[in-house]
């Protein structure tokens, strides 16, 4: 747009950039965020307490995978109406890729009718909800915006799972009703500790690099909210969330530059201290659950031995079909014939509102070896090469962009540690239960960071 000139020919004015006379600049940011409330309402719809009608199936159908369903429509409908070029190339392949892993697993499975559904539910968390979260986010606002939702989910799941354990009404653990599982129940035990590790790093990623512009109250907020989610994700007991949010707190703290990593790991191990040896939260059971990590193969206990069986069970379904596997959904068909005796009928949960119950073993609890054993080496080249290109991508803009003083390293700071610890949990976990819709939302902000074009990470 050319500028106004005034009386003086090398003076130049710059217009406001408000396209119209009537707009205000709080218009102007509600047209720009109203897109991202389906995302805000999948995240927060999280905290309403978990049913399954006593199954203890995963129900896909809950409220928050409805929602992200409509993000989709809505992202689609966006698309349409504005004429818009869906993505780049490079992020369509990034982000489309899976799902040649998917289709193939489908159609070459022994009953494709009863693949289907796992191919819908695949396609749902690791393709079309990134895709909708990578178009709906426009700027670092926006990405701002939903990381704040889901730090309030975990808030509200990380002080309602320190009331269980304080007052003895959560899930069972070790014979006491104890384990911080928040709303989710006994039957999704790792769903708080996800949703706490996710708000965790977002909050830390706060404090070690604060937006700038931010009022002064955000960074010592954030860091007592850092506080309480770390308390929570310790009273989870969850080994497997405990190793994912150390690496990823690591990768933050390393991301920071070398000067400020040394003051963030002396205020962490400080906080340790205080929480663990001064305070005494748990630190029976969970010095316990720490010996427990070291002995997986000298005394190892039941779960883990399940762990390591359905391990094995499924690394032997992937050398009988080592292409494209048995197909979505066909695990829990093949594990006993490829399982040892070792294997028990399945786990014990009770507490938290719920009886006790034995909750089947179907999956092997590694989502790597879960998709090599359904879809083969095509369907885990195919993923396992869509996130690699994610996190590499996220860090190396996270490094150009705090070499260049961009404002919104803050933001890559959170979708590098989001995307850490996804990918390292899933050597300990796999999908399932109503935190699934949560990995679709983390792999969308992800894929923003990594694969955006660089004027949208930068403040208009």
């Amino acid at each position: 747009m050319a500028a106004t000139r005034t009386a003086d020919p090398a003076v130049a004015t710059v217009p406001h950039p408000r396209t119209h006379p009537g707009d205000s600049p709080r218009a102007g940011r509600w047209t720009r965020q109203w897109p991202l409330l389906p995302l805000i309402a999948t995240v927060l719809l999280l905290t309403l307490p978990v049913t399954d009608a006593g199954t203890g199936d995963p129900q896909v159908t809950r409220p928050a995978d409805l929602v992200s369903g409509l993000a989709v429509l809505l992202c689609l409908a966006r698309l349409l109406h504005l004429r818009r070029r869906p993505l780049t190339p490079a992020a369509a392949l990034v982000l489309g890729l899976p799902a040649l892993g998917f289709a193939v697993a489908t159609v070459t499975a022994a009953d494709p009718s009863a693949a289907l559904p796992g191919f819908v539910r695949y396609l749902q968390v690791f393709v079309l909800v990134p895709a909708a979260v990578c178009l709906l986010i426009r700027d670092a606002q926006g990405f701002r915006t939903v990381v704040c939702a889901l730090v309030l989910l975990a808030l509200v799941q990380g002080v309602t799972g320190i009331h269980q354990y304080a007052t003895g009404t959560g899930a069972s653990y070790m014979g006491e009703d104890i384990r911080a599982v928040g709303t989710f129940g006994p039957g999704d035990i790792m769903g708080m500790a996800t949703v706490v590790a996710f708000g965790l790093l977002a909050t830390a990623a706060c404090v070690l690099r604060t937006p700038e512009g931010a009022p002064r109250w955000l960074r010592p907020c954030a860091l007592g909210a850092t506080t309480v989610l770390l308390v929570a994700l310790v009273l989870s007991f969850s080994r497997g969330s405990w190793i994912a949010t150390a690496i990823a707190a690591l990768a933050l703290i390393t991301l920071t530059g070398p000067r400020q990593a040394l003051r963030a790991l002396a205020v962490l191990g400080a906080t340790a201290v205080v929480l663990i040896g001064g305070f005494g939260i748990g630190s029976e059971m969970v010095s316990q659950r720490l010996t427990s990590i070291t002995e997986v193969t000298a005394d190892p206990d039941q779960s883990v031995t399940d762990r390591y069986t359905m391990w094995s069970a499924a690394a032997s379904m992937w050398r009988e079909h080592p292409a494209a596997g048995v197909g979505l959904k066909g695990f829990p068909a093949h594990r006993d014939g490829h399982a040892s005796i070792a294997l028990s009928a399945g786990s014990d949960t009770a507490g938290a509102g719920q009886d006790f119950r034995k909750q089947p073993l179907l999956s092997p609890h590694n989502m790597y070896l879960l998709v090599l054993s359904e879809q083969g080496l095509i369907g885990l080249t195919a993923l396992a090469g869509s996130w690699l290109a994610l996190l590499a991508g996220g860090v190396r803009r996270v490094v150009v962009s705090r070499a260049r003083g961009d404002t919104a390293v803050d933001c890559g700071l959170v979708a590098v540690g989001l995307m850490v610890w996804q990918t390292v949990d899933f050597l300990y976990a796999d999908i399932g239960g109503p935190s699934t819709v949560l990995t679709g939302i983390v792999l969308g902000l992800a894929a923003w960071w990594a694969l955006a074009a660089p004027e949208k990470v930068r403040p208009t």
